[in-house]
């Protein structure tokens, strides 16, 4: 038997957040820091609003990215748009640093978020610790430090007791 998936628009609000979910992330080449992070639907609608809020962070104008045509058909015009594996190299060794310090992304596991809410909550706990706590093997650095945003790994305290504007 052959059950075939609901066309998107012919879908109710509840059933589009069902299904496969994907984390996008965008990361600063330089310094290896998160820039943004966007769960979803594996639609060109998760590659704008993660275009949107990496450019309200940075004036970069060059992306790397895998071979999705999302991206050629997001990107704004006057972007450098860089195609390859050699390109996102260190976003993929992201991704699986990211993947491994969380239980439920791990691949071949029987754990796994089936809500979305709570995937968006963990990815915004999870980019948090990897920007600002986790320290890299090599540099003994986190990416905020490398990103020169910091002078020195945070705790979990530093961030809940962060100043910020809700």
């Amino acid at each position: 038997m052959v059950i075939c998936a609901k066309k998107q628009k012919q879908c109710f609000a509840k059933e589009l957040e069902v299904g496969d979910c994907w984390i996008g992330l965008s990361l600063a080449n330089s310094s290896g820091l998160i820039l943004a992070a966007r769960v979803g639907k594996h639609t060109d609608e998760l590659i704008e609003e993660l275009v949107v809020s990496t450019q309200g962070k940075t004036d970069c104008q060059q992306w790397n990215s895998d071979d999705w045509g999302g991206y050629e058909r997001v990107l704004p015009p006057g972007v450098l748009h860089y195609i390859g594996k050699d390109k996102t190299q260190r976003l993929e060794r992201t991704n699986g640093i990211v993947r491994q310090q969380t239980s439920r992304w791990h691949r071949r596991q029987n754990k796994f978020g089936k809500l979305w809410d709570m995937t968006k909550v963990t990815t915004r706990l999870v980019v948090s610790y990897f920007n600002w706590i986790w320290q890299h093997s090599r540099f003994k650095t986190t990416a905020a430090w490398r990103a020169e945003l910091t002078n020195r790994p945070w705790t979990w305290h530093d961030i809940v007791t962060y100043p910020t504007i809700l």
